[in-house]
């Protein structure tokens, strides 16, 4: 993968914030749902007195919902202006904007002073920062000792993935530079935290990528286009189609790392 790092950041920034992410995706940008979520939110074991970052929070569904099953303050970190200005505005119409906020910011530089956080979420991003070491090492910087990542991902065996599935438009799609389950968690165990939990939750991932090429399918039949991807519908169901495939083969999955700070 030769494609430059700051055009990477910018293409997924304006990809997730657009109209044609919240139509694929709806409200939840990540494979499981709000259970899944869940999951990861009771895995921080954090209360009220807590405050937990949120990074890549997109839409803001994940940080709400964090804050609300577990009373917590959130900050949720999104590189893309329109993300963190949609997830104000939700925050704001839960009632929860005296403990949840947003903030513009990068994964690989988090606007955040050391050890400040009580906890961390980060749910289906990992695999679209150019520099996972770096971004990791953020997260382990901005936690405190003893506090918990709640961490969900694509995994994949880049060997066996056609090479369809290596551009920017698979990158963006978050599979051109995922990695192995096992890898993730040498990444995480190396930046400082000790991994405690890894799930694999690859069932989740088929149902996303079915429901995504279900929704693209069904506007080219209609003859339409989705706002925000441009003149790019065949090229989005192409890699659908072969994201399918690569899932059914146990190429893609979908993983969960539950780790401390050391």
């Amino acid at each position: 993968m030769t494609t430059d790092a700051a055009e990477v950041k910018a293409c997924c920034a304006t990809a997730y914030s657009s109209a044609a992410a919240r139509f694929l995706l709806g409200d939840r940008f990540h494979p499981g749902g709000a259970a899944l979520t869940s999951r990861l939110v009771r895995a921080l074991r954090v209360d009220a007195g807590s405050n937990v970052v949120d990074v890549a929070s997109g839409p803001g569904t994940s940080a709400i919902e964090l804050a609300t099953e577990t009373g917590c303050g959130v900050v949720g970190v999104d590189l893309a202006q329109a993300s963190v200005a949609a997830a104000t505005g939700a925050a704001i119409a839960a009632g929860l904007d005296d403990r949840v906020r947003f903030v513009v910011g990068d994964a690989e530089a988090l606007p955040l002073a050391d050890a400040s956080m009580d906890g961390a979420l980060c749910e289906c991003a990992l695999c679209t920062f150019p520099d996972k070491p770096r971004a990791v090492a953020e997260l382990a910087r901005v936690l405190r000792p003893g506090a918990r990542l709640a961490l969900s991902d694509i995994t994949a065996r880049q060997d066996r993935l056609p090479a369809q599935l290596g551009g920017l438009g698979a990158w963006i799609a978050c599979i051109a530079d995922a990695r192995p389950l096992a890898d993730i968690a040498a990444l995480i165990g190396d930046a400082g935290f000790a991994v405690e939990t890894v799930e694999r939750h690859d069932d989740a991932l088929a149902v996303m990528v079915e429901r995504v090429l279900a929704r693209l399918e069904a506007a080219r039949m209609l003859g339409g286009t989705i706002e925000g991807l441009g003149g790019r519908l065949d090229e989005a169901i192409a890699i659908a189609i072969s994201a399918s495939e690569a899932v059914a083969r146990g190429d893609l999955g979908y993983g969960v790392l539950i780790a401390r700070r050391l």
